[in-house]
């Protein structure tokens, strides 16, 4: 994407600097967002990594369901795509998990996911703030990791919602 010039940098920086580097950073990037002070956007980053895991163990919580009550997951994922809840990352691993792709052409792993999960979750705590939306997201990611899933690609935390006592 850097190649290309399609990157959207995340940014914190004074803003003086930023604008004396903002030629430079255009000629990787289609958008530069300055999120203020340097570190911010690495914040932004945290809190987005932290929403996509939460995200990515809703789906699959709820293709579980789907799938025990008998819907087909073709049309749940293909309703999930035009509806509502269709962010790309849900609709990308919605798919997958229809698919049974987990192995090929992996995206994104359950181990990374877990980690950028543990690094938002230290800044919560640094900010005192509760995450028990991101907490549940984490230790289902863990789970898929201590099952020998953490190369996999992130939509296999299917089988951990599949397996969740009642």
């Amino acid at each position: 994407m850097a190649a290309a010039g399609a990157l959207t940098l995340l940014v914190g920086a004074v803003p003086e600097e930023l604008a004396r580097a903002q030629p430079v950073l255009d000629a990787f990037s289609k958008q530069t967002i300055h999120f203020g002070a340097i570190g911010a956007g690495t914040v932004y980053k945290l809190m987005i990594n932290l929403q996509g895991a939460i995200q990515i163990a809703s789906i699959a919580e709820g293709m579980a369901l789907a799938e025990r009550a008998g819907l087909n997951l073709s049309t749940v994922a293909e309703a999930i795509a035009s509806g509502q809840a269709a962010s790309p990352q849900v609709v990308r691993n919605a798919r997958r998990i229809v698919e049974g792709d987990h192995d090929q052409n992996v995206q994104f792993t359950p181990q990374l996911r877990l980690k950028d999960v543990d690094y938002a979750l230290r800044l919560a705590r640094k900010l005192n703030i509760g995450t028990p939306f991101g907490s549940t997201a984490g230790a289902a990611y863990a789970k898929l990791c201590e099952r020998g899933c953490a190369h996999s690609n992130e939509s296999k935390i299917i089988d951990v919602a599949r397996t969740q006592p009642a």
